[in-house]
């Protein structure tokens, strides 16, 4: 059975010894020359998209099965194995690690050009490879911050984007004391041809073991009215918009977050009632209520720019540049606090490859 989705396991850091680095490139190349001879480009495509399988040729290629450096040295040996060769063998990569993953959109240009792809095409393949990047940074809000893209494509348009993200080793509070959590990184798999919708359910499923507490997921199903209430509040305008975010400032602080709403009852009586957040050190909250919804000069240029672009859908709202993270919590914190448009505070991850370091511990 083909799959897709998120892979979770432990953060390791260092370098690969170039010796290794070298044999990996060798058998990479012969093993991504005979598949596609056996199966064609697209089916290569299709099974890098396959975190299982992916896991599995990294493995094979002599990487370490459970480290996160598997992401990132697996796709760079096999974007060097392939260098000079790709028109041959129709597959093309771009994007990498860092600094290298800004630039895919650059690359996937230059090869179109090279290829004389349609602008089109083109253009599909940058927007694909920016939306994959843009949804797993700010609808799949997890704690993992993405720090590498890569963007696996074909002639005929088929696509796989490997991306991954970090979340580094940090002090939480537990039982009344401070811990410090291991680091842990998480790898994003996608295919073009099962995405029906980029911001709903974009990652098939794969089971998994280990889990983030209450993510903020708007990609969820779950989270369809959130994503409905978000797009009508930047419909209905700026300063429409703004009221309502006023509400929340007004009455927030640094300790606490109170809400008092006027609810009328059937027979005209006149209820105050008073919902209350308070720290995160005995009582538990959602994620998107961490959001600080005091004086943000650039959170209002970005709702400006956004109320002023009046996109039809959430996914042209999430497309506009400068969108990010921090726009969608704001808006999705309006649209439960003030609507009651609840999103979904379950992990995505369908899949865990290992637990522990590399000694099997």
């Amino acid at each position: 059975m083909y799959r897709s989705g998120i892979a979770t396991f432990t953060l390791d850091y260092g370098k690969c010894p170039p010796w290794l680095f070298e044999r990996m490139v060798k058998l990479g190349r012969e093993m991504t020359r005979v598949l596609i001879e056996e199966y064609g480009p697209d089916e290569f495509i299709k099974r890098i998209a396959d975190p299982v399988w992916f896991q599995s040729l990294g493995t094979v290629l002599a990487f370490d099965w459970n480290a996160s450096g598997l992401t990132t040295i697996l796709t760079a040996a096999l974007k060097e194995a392939i260098r000079g060769q790709e028109k041959d063998l129709g597959v093309f990569i771009a994007g990498g690690k860092g600094k290298t993953s800004r630039r895919t959109p650059d690359e996937i240009i230059n090869w179109g050009e090279k290829l004389n792809l349609p602008a089109p095409k083109t253009q599909s393949l940058v927007y694909g490879s920016k939306m994959a990047a843009k949804v797993d940074s700010a609808l799949i809000q997890d704690g993992f911050q993405i720090y590498h893209h890569s963007f696996f494509f074909s002639r005929g348009g088929a696509w796989t984007v490997v991306q991954q993200g970090m979340n580094p080793p940090h002090k939480i509070y537990v039982g009344g004391e401070y811990r410090m959590t291991e680091g842990t990184a998480r790898r994003y798999h996608w295919h073009s041809e099962n995405i029906k919708d980029f911001v709903c359910e974009p990652h098939s499923g794969i089971a998994s073991q280990t889990k983030v507490k209450s993510p903020l997921n708007l990609t969820a199903e779950k989270s369809e009215k959130t994503r409905e209430v978000s797009t009508e509040l930047v419909k209905a305008g700026y300063h429409s918009l703004m009221k309502d975010i006023e509400i929340l400032r007004k009455h927030s602080s640094e300790l606490h977050k109170t809400l008092a709403l006027k609810i009328s009852s059937p027979a005209g009586d006149e209820n105050l009632v008073k919902l209350l957040k308070l720290e995160n050190i005995e009582f538990q909250h959602h994620p998107v209520e961490a959001e600080d919804f005091s004086k943000s000069r650039y959170l209002e240029k970005i709702l400006w720019q956004v109320c002023d672009q009046q996109p039809e859908n959430y996914e042209k709202l999430l497309a506009i540049k400068g969108v990010g993270p921090k726009t969608m919590r704001a808006l999705a914190l309006t649209a439960e606090v003030i609507y009651g448009a609840r999103p979904s505070y379950e992990d995505p991850a369908r899949y865990s490859f290992a637990h522990g370091g590399k000694d099997a511990t």
